[in-house]
């Protein structure tokens, strides 16, 4: 799925748009020894009006995010589709619409058997359905509509609340709660099948996290059967290790902020564009060459790469540094991406020196206003 078709499915993921429709929802509390305590399958249309609406929007938000930091896309191995595999499992829930009782058994074993959890958590699950509709180029409608049937699932962390001392009419005391509560925002979620090219694939699921940088592995490899893909600091990382592997002592400061600015222009020259913009071995080979690095050096590129990150291109999005830090033995220094042709490295007197370049005399120090004044004895 791309930004686009999320989106799409986003708008209407509402009664009413008149597209979209929620026929039943699955729901169940698992302690922190894994054991289902509670579970419950019933239409959409029988829950209270409040209850209705906390689940729609605790199942939106498992579309929420950054693609390709909240949500990612997995394809799934072939041996998934096979009994006792993610995939089967998931397509057969959806193809008994959460009616059929052994397939809700299956699904919901294999999550929280599989489902590393750090508290104990609900799982709200629902089938929903949202009407495809086609138009030709002047906005007029077809007559090929179909349907997109997924299935949304969240995982939400519950707690106990520790809400303090309460005044019952006589005294102060200390409230005792044990009920869980709740969170309406999940920790973990998924999306079944995956709405590509504006059809169903059910090759492919889409994976929401809420906290990109610490995503769920059991979620990804053991619940859904994939495997796991780099996280946006993971991605950067490996691209700072490509840097340094193919640049050596050629990387200094001018190099790295002009990679910095090339990989800007790759974002905004493709902000229009569905897919997110990536960066591969080519792309790198060419982002180096422009910023001066020698041709012995950009040879090694395809190599190192594959070495280091593998056959997958990496997000621009996720290598983009909002601002350069400079840092030596107790001296850091913080240039914002406007900036960064302002600092250059010099060598005066023998001396290595970090030049920064200021337009206005006026400079705030420990949040002291003062002014660098011109002359001879200045320096």
């Amino acid at each position: 799925m791309n930004k686009k078709e999320i989106n799409e499915i986003k708008k209407n993921f509402t009664p009413d748009s008149g597209l979209f429709s929620i026929s039943r929802v699955l729901t169940a509390f698992v302690d922190g020894e894994k054991k289902i305590r509670y579970c419950a399958a019933k239409g959409y249309h029988e829950l209270e009006q409040d209850e209705a609406e906390v689940v729609l929007e605790t199942l939106k938000k498992t579309l929420s995010g950054t693609l390709g930091k909240n949500l990612t896309e997995y394809a799934f191995p072939n041996e998934s589709y096979a009994e006792g595999g993610a995939q089967h499992a998931l397509y057969t829930a959806l193809k008994g619409k959460l009616t059929d009782e052994e397939a809700n058994k299956v699904f919901l074993e294999r999550l929280t058997t599989n489902y590393a959890a750090s508290t104990a958590y609900a799982v709200i699950a629902a089938v929903c359905t949202y009407t495809v509709i086609h138009r030709a180029k002047d906005d007029t409608k077809l007559d090929e509509d179909h349907d997109h049937t997924f299935i949304v699932t969240a995982c939400c962390p519950a707690e106990t609340a520790d809400v303090g001392l309460f005044f019952n009419g006589e005294e102060i005391l200390k409230k005792v709660n044990i009920e869980m509560i709740i969170n309406r925002a999940p920790q973990d979620g998924f999306f079944f099948p995956v709405f590509s090219d504006r059809q169903s694939d059910i090759n492919a699921v889409m994976y929401y996290t809420k906290s990109p940088k610490k995503p769920n592995l059991s979620m990804v490899e053991d619940v859904l059967d994939c495997t796991f893909a780099y996280t946006a600091d993971g991605e950067k990382e490996r691209f700072r290790a490509v840097l340094t592997a193919v640049c050596g002592e050629e990387l200094d400061y001018t190099v790295i902020s002009s990679v910095n600015d090339s990989i800007e222009d790759v974002i905004a020259q493709n902000k229009n564009e569905t897919e997110p913009p990536v960066v591969d071995a080519p792309r790198i080979k060419n982002i180096l060459a422009e910023a001066g690095v020698s041709e012995e050096r950009l040879n090694t590129v395809d190599e190192l790469f594959e070495q280091i990150v593998g056959d997958a291109p990496l997000r621009a999005s996720n290598l983009l540094e909002t601002k350069m830090t400079l840092a030596s033995s107790a001296i850091t220094v913080n240039v914002g991406r406007d900036a960064t042709d302002k600092v250059r490295t010099s060598v005066i007197g023998g001396r290595k020196c970090l030049i920064i370049d200021l337009d206005d005399p006026n400079l705030v120090i420990n949040g002291i206003d003062t002014t660098i004044e011109t002359g001879e004895n200045n320096g």
